[in-house]
């Protein structure tokens, strides 16, 4: 403020100093100077002017020069931040964490209860050049760390962007739904065949305020369901390629139940050598896996070309949701001498409905009046339940898969209550049932399994 008032103060003079030369009377002596003495005079006040101005302009240059380089320091729905006034640079500490705890239900062949953190998961993320994003997110739970992702996109066009390193491949919805944001404390069936988390790159674009997006790239190939193994480093040549589109046909539509839904398709291929995956129930129980290696027999392996398709969308009208996808992974199977071609299958649906008045939406729901005990405020209430089955090749039995260990199908049903105490804290209640087709000696069912989980959840 002092700086302000020096500097109009010195305007203020120099424009008074002009407005007394102009209408003062010259004195009587000066009618004696000669014409060349006055443009020396008028020369002389005029070079002072101008270096007036000039420090004038040197002194705003300062200002501004100085104002640009102060960094910014705060907190807010973003988390932490440091940045520049203008946000070309910034960077934001974030972590969410999600201590959960299992209970079975049912007497045979069920798990341990207990509890446990399911993730813990602190990121950094930031902006540099105005253009160039970036994110780390490493994972501690299990008592191990896990880099799941490390990238950098670049952002000169909206419509273009390039994003370049560690996330998640674009095959699958709920996969890629923020796991803050899921309906649920485990993600549905569907997503056991597609990929967690690759390395590669991508060109994906947002395309008329989000009536179109895109994404296709090439990545490394990891297994249905895997994160990145062996340091992040391929195994073998073979590479996938995957792509997804999804539109929002009446985002601009004014028609109110519409505007939320959105449709897309996904799809991988490539060729790739490598082991096979395991699958766990909800409740995190083995209940499908290939055959190892026997004897003389080796394990079973992908081998070839693998293929994978996932119709999508979800739907959101006020309190009211509801999603939905399909997913077919097509892949060669070799043990031995001994190859085929199995097709396995998973689909879901799955509904929620607000209590408490807030919209439902894929990205979560937000309270309108967060959780304050004696002053009114109750935070955001949900319910949800969903039907998800998969199933597995009849002709990897018995060969590749025993089925005396591994079902060639599993159905189920979760339900579930979301109280959403405020938008970093969420409380998850759900009761989860599972049957199965196989599994057990004697081509007999394995046993349901029936679990009540419990999430405590604090992201920020």
């Amino acid at each position: 403020m002092q700086w302000m008032g020096m500097r109009g103060t010195g305007r203020a003079f120099a424009a008074g100093l002009v407005a007394w030369l102009l209408v003062t009377p010259a004195p009587a002596w000066a009618a004696e100077e000669s014409d060349a003495e006055l443009n020396e005079r008028v020369q002389l006040l005029e070079q002072e002017l101008g270096l007036l101005k000039r420090k004038l302009e040197v002194n705003d240059e300062q200002a501004a020069a100085k104002a640009g380089g102060t960094v910014q320091a705060g907190a807010g729905v973003d988390g932490f931040y440091l940045r520049t006034p203008d946000q070309k640079f910034q960077i934001k500490f974030r972590a969410y964490t999600q201590f959960d705890s299992r209970w079975f239900t049912e007497e045979e062949n069920s798990g341990i209860d207990t509890f446990y953190f399911r993730r813990i998961r602190p990121l950094v993320e930031g902006t540099v050049f105005e253009n160039i994003d970036f994110r780390i997110m490493p994972d501690f739970s299990g008592g191990s760390f896990t880099l799941f992702d490390a990238y950098v996109n670049l952002r000169y066009w909206k419509e273009a962007q390039l994003q370049i390193g560690k996330f998640k491949p674009p095959v699958g919805l709920e996969r890629l739904q923020s796991a803050t944001s899921l309906m649920f404390i485990e993600r549905g069936m569907p997503t056991l065949l597609v990929p967690s988390r690759d390395l590669g790159i991508q060109l994906h674009g947002d395309v008329a305020s989000s009536l179109f997006t895109y994404q296709v790239g090439v990545f490394n190939g990891v297994r249905d369901g895997g994160n990145v193994e062996n340091a992040d480093v391929d195994t073998d040549d073979g590479k996938d390629i995957a792509a997804r589109v999804f539109l929002h046909p009446f985002v601009d539509s004014r028609i109110g139940w519409l505007e939320g839904l959105g449709v897309g398709v996904s799809t991988s291929w490539g060729q790739e050598n490598q082991s096979t995956p395991s699958f766990r129930t909800p409740g995190g129980q083995t209940f499908f896996s290939y055959r190892g290696a026997s004897g003389a027999t080796p394990a079973t392996r992908l081998n070839g070309s693998r293929f994978r398709l996932s119709p999508q969308a979800y739907w959101y009208w006020g309190p009211a949701g509801l999603l939905a996808e399909y997913v077919e992974s097509n892949q060669h199977l070799r043990r031995g001498s001994q190859r085929t071609e199995a097709q396995n299958h998973a689909w879901q649906v799955a509904a929620s409905y607000v209590l408490t008045g807030e919209s439902a939406s894929y990205k979560g729901v937000i309270p309108l009046e967060p959780f304050q005990p004696g002053k009114g405020g109750w935070g955001a209430w949900e319910l949800a339940a969903r039907y998800q089955t998969v199933s597995f090749d009849s002709d990897v039995f018995p060969v590749f898969a025993n089925p005396d260990t591994a079902a060639s199908e599993a159905d189920g049903f979760t339900v579930g209550v979301n109280w959403t105490l405020s938008r970093w804290t969420k409380f998850v209640l759900n009761y989860d049932h599972t049957w199965f087709h196989g599994g057990s000696t004697g081509e007999h069912d394995r046993d349901p399994e029936g679990v009540v989980m419990t999430r405590f959840q604090l992201s920020y």
